[in-house]
């Protein structure tokens, strides 16, 4: 199997089966991909980063592919209904959807309509009317003997009712006519949310979305989330609308044959099949993959984002003073030399409501002279604007030092960690977050690498992705910019 894997993503990837085994053997031996990407290039032809991690990826579906096919034929050879057909089938499927759609009329169903329509004795009726053989005569001929007022069956509508139920969930089980309905829901399909009911918005966060239409295959996965927000936060309703009409006249396709005494019951029970059970299930796969494609994007731009961030070019051999800005309880000074020492700490009230701010101008001016400070990075959180009117303020005076407008995204966390506590015990949390903005400056990976990466707030919906699936490529993101840039 695993040559079969070999070759599989040698034909996706356009890429040799040689280079795609040597990579999995290296990446099952525990090697990371950064590592395999920059130091066994004569092992992998060359394959890049990016390549490798789909590689990695395309192979743990793939393995959990087959191990779903072996547990699926298992599973339906052990109730002695595999056939040699049905197990070609399996084995052949590409996706594993296409396993579950095979595998879901053997799978263990709760009780059902049709299951309680089996247990009153309706089986055979049900075959008889799937068979379509019978051209003349009477419904309650044929319906007659299934009368039974202990079974609930009283009148020939409930035995038909019951039978019909059989035929509804045989219609539901056939893996191509669910493929059918899966494919175009997709293409043609259409996501609409509407609000649930008035009032609920008060703030009218998604008004564009109160009446909203767009098509499945189209709709991007920013406008996915922000729907999802709004049903998770009860004021949106989401549906699906597939055409209705169109994949209900192609599954009579399939299944009706020439007229018969039974057409009507089966054209009925195939409705049913639809609604009921069909296109409820196909809804929601419709919405996961939807929510999973959304999600794989918002995690991308998540590490696109980090990537960038710490990949910012440090400021090498100078002397930062950081300014961690606030209001009441003031704002945070400390001095950091060439290679991040800690050298002063002050704490200034140039705002209001406790204003003192010639005492702060005199505070900031002494520092600057005195330790020859370079560049004042500010913090861009709380009274960073006003921060910034201040110290262009006291340059303005003369002092011959540059300022800029510093990320502090994380330096909260980073402050109460107990990292932070080891590296300065003697100073408070509003503090060594002044050190952390000073040192973001001078080497940002360096600094942002002691940050947990979903805190230092690098894209949107953080709290709707899987939190989980987040972490991990995050931390691939800082794995592969440590490796890239080669340091610990």
């Amino acid at each position: 199997m695993e040559q079969e894997i070999y070759q599989i993503i040698a034909g996706e990837e356009n890429i040799s089966p040689r280079q795609i085994q040597a990579t999995i053997e290296l990446l099952d031996e525990g090697n990371t991909v950064p590592f395999i990407s920059r130091y066994r290039k004569e092992i992998t032809g060359g394959l890049d980063e990016a390549q490798i991690r789909k590689i990695e990826e395309r192979t743990g579906y793939l393995r959990n592919l087959e191990q779903r096919k072996e547990e699926v034929i298992r599973l339906i050879e052990e109730q002695d209904k595999l056939t040699p057909e049905l197990e070609k089938k399996i084995n052949e499927a590409r996706i594993l959807q296409e396993v579950e759609d095979l595998y879901r009329p053997y799978r263990q169903k709760r009780q059902t309509r049709a299951a309680k329509a089996r247990e009153k004795g309706l089986e055979p009726l049900a075959e008889l009317i799937w068979e379509q053989e019978i051209k003349e005569g009477e419904l309650a001929e044929f319906g007659q003997d299934y009368l039974n007022p202990e079974q609930e069956l009283n009148t020939i509508e409930d035995v038909y009712q019951g039978a019909r139920d059989i035929i509804a969930e045989q219609v539901s089980d056939d893996a191509e006519i669910r493929k059918m309905v899966r494919e175009i829901t997709f293409t043609e399909g259409i996501l609409h949310s509407y609000l649930k009911e008035e009032g609920l918005d008060e703030e009218g966060k998604y008004e564009i979305y109160y009446d909203y239409k767009e098509a499945v295959k189209k709709i991007p996965p920013h406008r996915i989330l922000a729907v999802n927000r709004g049903e998770k936060e009860e004021v949106l309703q989401v549906k699906v609308i597939s055409p209705e009409e169109k994949i209900i006249s192609n599954i009579e396709a399939k299944f009706l044959e020439e007229k018969s005494l039974f057409t009507d019951e089966i054209v009925t029970a195939i409705a049913d099949a639809y609604k009921r059970l069909i296109a409820p299930s196909i809804e929601r796969e419709v919405r996961n993959q939807l929510w999973d494609k959304a999600e794989k994007h918002a995690i991308t731009v998540f590490g696109e984002n980090l990537r960038a961030l710490l990949l910012q070019p440090p400021l090498r051999d100078q002397v930062v003073m950081g300014i961690d800005p606030g209001f009441r309880t003031g704002s945070k000074v400390c001095i950091v030399n060439e290679i991040g020492t800690l050298l002063a700490t002050a704490t200034i009230y140039p705002h209001p409501p406790q204003v003192e701010k010639a005492k702060a101008e005199r505070i900031v001016g002494d520092l600057i002279k005195k330790y020859d400070v370079d560049v004042v990075a500010i913090g861009n959180g709380t009274a960073s604007r006003e921060t910034e009117l201040f110290i262009a303020g006291i340059i303005k005076k003369g002092l011959e030092v540059s300022y800029t407008i510093v990320n502090e995204a994380g330096a909260s966390v980073y402050s109460a960690s107990e990292l932070a506590r080891k590296e300065f015990p003697d100073q408070d949390v509003s503090m060594r977050g002044a050190v952390s903005i000073a040192r973001r400056l001078q080497d940002p990976l360096a600094e942002l690498v002691k940050i947990e990466p979903r805190s230092i707030g690098v894209g949107l919906y953080q709290h709707d992705v899987n939190s989980t699936h987040l972490e991990e490529s995050l931390q691939k993101v800082v794995e592969s910019v440590v490796n890239y840039v080669g340091i610990d």
